[in-house]
C-alpha cells in the first residue's frame, strides 16, 4: 500500500508504517516481543492489525501499538496552493545582460534556479515578461516570485510563505539573513551559498512574519545567524524582530557602510569585500552591558521628543488615564466575579486591533478553553457570533483571526516555570506580544521553596519581569486579593495591591496596577489605575467607567453622574 499523504479520522499521516509490517494484512507478528520469543515461535502471528484505525494488538504481551505515525489535523490548518510546474527557461540574452549589470552571473542563475517567463502582473493589468524566483523546500517548488521590468513584484497566489534559497542553509551551522532574492545571488557571487532571503521585503509591520513561522525549524541547531537587511527604518524593524524571536544569543549582524544593501555593495566594491563584510559581522550587543553609543539614537530621541507615548486599547475613557510599554508586567486585582479576566480579555483583544498584537493565555481559572475561545470571538466581532446568524465565511473570518492571535497554554499542572518556557517558545514561533496569568496562584514557581511569603513574590515577579524585557512582551498577571472587607454599610470595600497575599511586594515590584470592581446596583464596572511606574502613562488613582455588554461581552464606556449633586427636584 503505498501512501504518500493520507487523513485517517481526522489525522494526518507522517509514516503509514512505522515498523515495516505486512500493509493490508490483518493478522502477523508483533514488533514489541516477537524478537525477544524463543526461534520456533519469532515468526508467530501473535498481533490483530487494524490499519483504519492505526492500531496493533498483541495476544502474546496483551500490549498495544501504533501501526501509523500520525498529526492530528488542525481545523484551521491551511492548505496552499502548490505552483505550477512549468518547463525552465533559462535566463538568456537581454535577461542575462541585465543581470550583469548588477553584477550577477549565470552560473550564479543556473545554481540558484533563476528563471524568466510571461507572467500578468496585477500593477500593470496585462502579462509581462518577468524574471521569476523560484522558491524550493525539500527540493520541492514551493513558492515563486515574478519581477517585472518596472519592478513590480509578486508572490505565487496562495502558495506557502517561506525564506527564499531556504534548502541551502540545511547542514550548515551558519546562515545569512538578506531583505531580497537579489541580494541572495550578491552572497553567491561571493561565494556564500547559505544565504536566504525573506520573501517580501520589509515593512515597519512585524507582527505577521508568516514565513518566519513556516520556517522556525530550520534555525534550531544554528550556531549562528547573520542579520544583513537593508539600513531603513523598514529593514530595522526586521532585525530587532528576528533578532526577538531567534535569539541575540545567536544573532549577529553586517552593515553595508554606505550601501543600501548587499548587492549594491557587490557592485560598489566587489565579491571579496562583500565576503569580508558578511564573515566580520559582530554579535549582537552584550545583555546587561549598555554603552551610551548603544542607546544614543535612544538619547537623541527622547531630548527632541520627550517620552515615547505608550500603547493604548483604543477605549477612550480609559486610554486617558493608562497606557503602556512592552517588557513590563501589569498587576490586575479585583474581588471574585469582578469581571478582572474579563477586562483583560478586552484590553489584549484592544492592542491586537490597535497594533496586531498576538497573545498567549495560561488561565486554568477561564476553561473550558473553547468558551474562553468563544469569548474573544465575541470580542473581535462586537457580537454573539454563530455560524447561522453570520454566515460560514464570516465565521471562518473571525474564527481564523482569533486562530491566528490567541494561543491558549494547556497543562495539566500549571508551573510558572513550564508557562514562561512555553511563552518564550510562543515568541520564537508565533511572535506574540502579550501573556496572561490568569491566576498568578494557580501558575505556582515551584523552583521557590522557601516559606517566607514577601521573599516567594518577590522571586515570582523577577522571574516575570525578566522574561517580559527579554523577549519584549507585555505580561498580565491576575491576582486575586486574600481577604474581602466590607465597610459599614455592609458593602464590599475595594482592595488594593497591599491585599494581595505577598502585599508590598506586588506594590512595589509591579510595573502597573489596576483594579476591576463591579457595582453591582449601578450595574457598572470601574476600573481604577492604582499605580503607574512612569506618570507620563497614567495616572495614579484615576477612575474608568464601563458598562458591560451581554451579546459581545465588551465594556462599553459610561459616564458616571456625580452621586453627590443634587438633582433639580431636590
Amino acid at each position: 500500500m503505498q501512501v504518500e499523504e493520507i487523513e485517517i479520522n481526522g489525522f494526518l499521516i507522517e509514516k503509514f508504517n512505522q515498523h515495516g509490517l505486512d500493509v493490508g494484512k490483518t493478522q502477523g507478528i508483533c514488533p514489541l516481543c516477537s524478537s525477544s520469543r524463543k526461534p520456533e515461535n519469532k515468526k508467530a502471528k501473535c498481533s490483530s492489525y487494524d490499519w483504519e484505525r492505526g492500531l496493533g494488538t498483541c495476544h502474546n504481551c496483551d500490549k498495544s501499538f501504533q501501526l501509523h505515525t500520525y498529526k492530528r489535523k488542525g481545523k484551521a490548518e491551511r492548505e496552499y496552493i502548490k505552483p505550477e510546474v512549468k518547463k525552465v527557461n533559462l535566463v538568456k540574452d537581454k535577461t542575462l545582460e541585465w543581470f550583469k549589470t548588477r553584477g550577477i552571473t549565470k552560473n550564479t542563475l543556473d545554481e540558484l534556479k533563476v528563471s524568466i517567463g510571461k507572467e500578468f502582473m496585477p500593477q500593470t493589468g496585462k502579462t509581462e515578461n518577468t524574471i521569476q524566483f523560484n522558491y524550493y523546500v525539500g527540493g520541492q517548488l514551493t513558492n515563486v516570485k515574478y519581477r517585472d521590468a518596472r519592478k513590480n513584484f509578486k508572490l505565487y497566489k496562495g502558495a506557502e510563505k517561506v525564506f527564499y534559497n531556504i534548502d541551502n542553509i540545511v547542514g550548515h551551522d551558519t546562515c545569512i539573513i538578506v531583505e531580497g532574492e537579489m541580494d541572495v545571488l550578491a552572497l553567491h557571487e561571493a561565494g556564500i551559498t547559505n544565504a536566504i532571503s525573506v520573501p517580501n521585503g520589509a515593512t515597519l509591520n512585524t507582527n505577521n512574519l508568516d514565513y518566519l513561522d513556516n520556517c522556525i525549524d530550520y534555525f534550531d541547531d544554528m550556531d549562528k545567524i547573520i542579520i544583513a537587511v537593508d539600513s531603513d527604518a523598514p529593514g530595522q524593524a526586521l532585525q530587532t524582530e528576528l533578532i526577538r524571536r531567534l535569539g541575540a544569543e545567536t544573532c549577529y549582524l553586517s552593515t553595508f557602510d554606505d550601501c543600501k544593501d548587499a548587492n549594491e555593495y557587490l557592485l560598489k566594491y566587489g565579491s571579496k569585500d562583500l565576503l569580508s563584510r558578511i564573515t566580520n559581522a559582530k554579535p549582537v550587543p552584550l545583555e546587561n552591558v549598555t554603552t551610551f553609543r548603544d542607546i544614543e539614537d535612544e538619547v537623541t530621541d527622547f531630548v527632541r521628543n520627550g517620552f515615547k507615548k505608550g500603547f493604548q486599547i483604543g477605549l477612550d475613557n480609559f486610554d486617558n488615564i493608562f497606557s503602556t510599554y512592552t517588557g513590563q508586567f501589569i498587576t490586575v486585582t479585583g474581588i471574585p466575579s469582578s469581571g478582572k479576566s474579563d477586562f483583560v480579555d478586552q484590553m489584549v483583544v484592544g492592542y491586537n486591533q490597535q497594533y496586531g498584537w498576538k497573545t498567549a493565555f495560561a488561565s486554568p481559572e477561564n476553561a473550558p478553553t473553547y468558551l474562553h475561545a468563544h469569548k474573544l470571538m465575541r470580542k473581535v466581532w462586537g457580537d454573539m457570533p454563530t455560524k447561522g446568524d453570520i454566515g460560514r465565511d464570516k465565521w471562518n473570518q473571525v474564527a481564523d483571526h482569533v486562530n491566528d492571535n490567541f494561543f491558549f497554554i494547556d497543562m495539566e499542572r500549571y508551573t510558572l516555570e513550564s508557562v514562561l518556557r512555553k511563552g518564550a517558545e510562543l515568541v520564537k514561533r508565533k511572535g506574540i506580544k502579550c501573556l496572561v496569568i490568569d491566576p498568578y496562584n494557580k501558575v505556582r514557581d515551584v523552583d521557590c521553596t522557601t516559606e517566607d511569603v514577601n521573599r516567594y513574590t518577590m522571586e515570582y515577579l523577577t522571574k516575570i519581569e525578566t522574561f517580559a524585557k527579554k523577549y519584549d512582551v507585555l505580561v498580565f498577571i491576575v491576582a486575586h486579593p486574600t481577604k474581602m472587607y466590607k465597610d459599614s454599610n455592609g458593602k464590599i470595600e475595594e482592595p488594593t495591591m497591599y491585599n494581595i497575599k505577598g502585599g508590598g511586594e506586588w506594590y512595589d515590584a509591579s510595573y502597573h496596577g489596576l483594579l476591576v470592581h463591579r457595582d453591582y446596583e449601578l450595574k457598572t464596572t470601574k476600573v481604577k489605575v492604582l499605580k503607574v511606574k512612569f506618570q507620563n502613562l497614567g495616572e495614579n488613582g484615576a477612575e474608568a467607567f464601563f458598562k458591560w455588554e451581554p451579546k459581545s461581552g465588551c465594556f462599553i464606556p459610561e459616564v458616571m453622574p456625580d452621586l453627590e449633586e443634587k438633582m433639580p427636584w431636590e
